[in-house]
């Protein structure tokens, strides 16, 4: 208790150093967090199971924050496990020991605390936070994460009445420690047993607005694996954000949203005074799972009534369609005062061009995915702490090849190379019968071409290269391809990895090593001085204080 209460004071003390230095530097202001991760009985889908709370919550305490504002996290992990946090989304700019994920930061040891120190650095948006390790996301232990525009930067629409965070995703029944041992023991999971809303199950939850005014809805899919539509009784849906950046406002009925995707609506509640459905159910599954919310007019003359309002089920070409709406407003400002399309991301020549096909395989008897046929493993130390101080023997760059190779699936620490500032194309090729979702940290990119098929350099005629739209998580369609353009302008170490949880578990990931021979803080920050040490680094120093 004791050593308890003096890390408290110790983290007290760090906070007021760093406000103060804000104050005297004018730096970017600084919101401070404290959070607890525990253990607690949750009852999602009606039976009792053993959930990841933070501070008690399920879903986590929501992050607001500003463009460039600064976050300090103070991570206190009171599991009997190792823990650690990522932060879907937040680019963690020249600085991606903060990034939370196995392959670049040591897992907070039961008992301790870790402080994350996150800018949100040149961008805006809506994105969340989730656990990364050991199927901790099972569990829940995520949240939503909003970054407003500065109070100068113009935003293509009027302010609304209100601003909604809505998680939602598909959920199991079963402790997150026995859907862990499946996969452990080389097993497929099986089908999930319901959909989440902001943690609550069917008709669980509600959202107030006022007859007559616009709300905005900050939709994220945080579960394990299935692409989620998503609609709401009698109303449109303005789409005008996707992960950092605004879009053409289309209107739409209903969304598709796939595992790890955000996006921002706005919804005016122009309909009689009463109560509608909101409805999220899965696509391109058998059977369909669906759940319901109420969207509750405060005036409200009766509950909810009739159907609940039916979505697109299997229509592969209905989904591809929509997602090619989906596009950059060039003219609107981003986090910054200059409009997005100044960013002229067609005229640039490519430097190098990635593809990458995921599989499906038995390797020693137990079921792994992979990434050009290798099927990732972790290191005994995670590889950027491994980086920084040139321990041999952890990884090896160039342990992925830039392209399908053919070979019989192998399990490797997969680590790809790439120079700093290089402009790249990556393809995503999908052969198996299931949509995909590609993330990659510390990274927005443009998706500028997706289609059935198989890539070949021809399809570069079908690019868009005016407005693609611009974000860090992308659908693949089965049996076909989704083609990016990404400007590695952040030098690190960078997980790329299926947002399909159970294979990312099972090796379809990897990293991507983003270098700059240049040691210069104009590249990339040094090692935190607070970095925890594990694995092979242990005995270490990061740096003097």
């Amino acid at each position: 208790m004791l050593l308890k209460q003096a890390g408290l004071f110790a983290w007290r003390l760090c906070a007021i150093f760093l406000a103060l230095i804000s104050i005297v530097t004018a730096e970017d202001p600084y919101r401070f967090f404290n959070w607890n991760v525990t253990y607690g009985d949750i009852y999602p889908l009606g039976v009792r199971q053993q959930g990841i709370l933070i501070n008690g919550q399920f879903p986590g305490p929501e992050i607001y924050a500003v463009t460039n504002d600064n976050l300090i996290i103070n991570v206190h992990n009171s599991l009997p496990e190792p823990f650690l946090l990522s932060w879907n989304g937040v680019q963690q700019r020249k600085n991606s020991y903060q990034d939370g994920v196995y392959g670049t930061t040591c897992p907070i040891p039961p008992g301790k605390n870790f402080t994350y120190t996150l800018q949100m650095k040149d961008q805006i948006g809506s994105f969340f936070y989730f656990p990364s390790l050991a199927f901790h996301k099972a569990a829940g232990g995520f949240g939503a994460i909003k970054v407003l525009s500065r109070p100068r930067i113009p935003v293509p629409f009027p302010e609304p009445a209100g601003d909604y965070s809505l998680l939602i995703g598909d959920w199991y029944k079963t402790n997150h420690t026995k859907l862990k041992a499946i996969l452990d023991r080389g097993h497929r999971l099986p089908f999930p047993d319901g959909i989440l809303i902001n943690g609550q199950g069917p008709n669980g939850t509600s959202f107030t607005v006022e007859q007559g005014k616009t709300y905005r809805l900050r939709i994220s899919n945080v579960g394990l694996q299935h692409s989620l539509n998503f609609r709401i009784q009698g109303h449109k849906m303005k789409l005008v954000e996707v992960e950092g950046t605004h879009t053409i406002q289309t209107t739409y009925s209903e969304l598709d949203i796939h595992a790890g995707q955000s996006y921002s609506v706005l919804i005016t509640a122009d309909q009689p005074a009463q109560d509608y459905f909101v409805a999220v159910s899965t696509r391109f599954t058998k059977p369909v799972l669906t759940t319901t919310a109420t969207l509750h007019y405060s005036n409200s003359k009766r509950p909810v009534s009739g159907p609940i309002p039916g979505g697109p089920t299997t229509e592969i070409d209905w989904s591809l369609n929509q997602a090619r709406s989906i596009r950059t407003n060039l003219t609107a400002s981003g986090p910054r005062p200059n409009p997005q399309g100044s960013y002229h991301y067609g005229l640039i020549n490519i430097t190098r061009s990635i593809k990458l096909e995921s599989s499906a395989a038995q390797v020693n008897n137990k079921q792994r995915y992979a990434v050009n046929s290798v099927s990732f493993v972790p290191a005994d130390t995670p590889l950027k702490i491994a980086d920084y101080f040139d321990i041999d023997g952890v990884f090896r760059v160039g342990s992925i090849s830039d392209n399908p190779t053919g070979k019989k699936m192998y399990l490797d620490t997969s680590v790809m190379g790439a120079d700093f500032r290089a402009f790249v194309e990556i393809v995503f090729q999908n052969h198996e019968d299931i949509v995909q979702s590609w993330h990659i940290d510390g990274y927005s990119f443009w998706v500028v071409g997706m289609d059935g098929g198989v890539w070949t350099p021809a399809r570069r005629n079908q690019y868009n290269l005016r407005d693609a739209v611009s974000r860090c998580t992308t659908q693949v369609y089965p049996k076909s391809w989704t083609a990016i353009y990404m400007a590695l302008d952040n030098v690190g170490m960078w997980n790329v990895r299926t947002e399909f949880w159970a294979r990312q578990y099972l090796g379809q990931q990897f990293y991507l090593r983003v270098y700059s021979p240049v040691k210069s803080i104009r590249d990339e920050y040094p090692i935190p001085v607070n970095a925890l040490l594990c694995g092979r680094a242990v005995g270490r120093q990061t740096r003097p204080l």
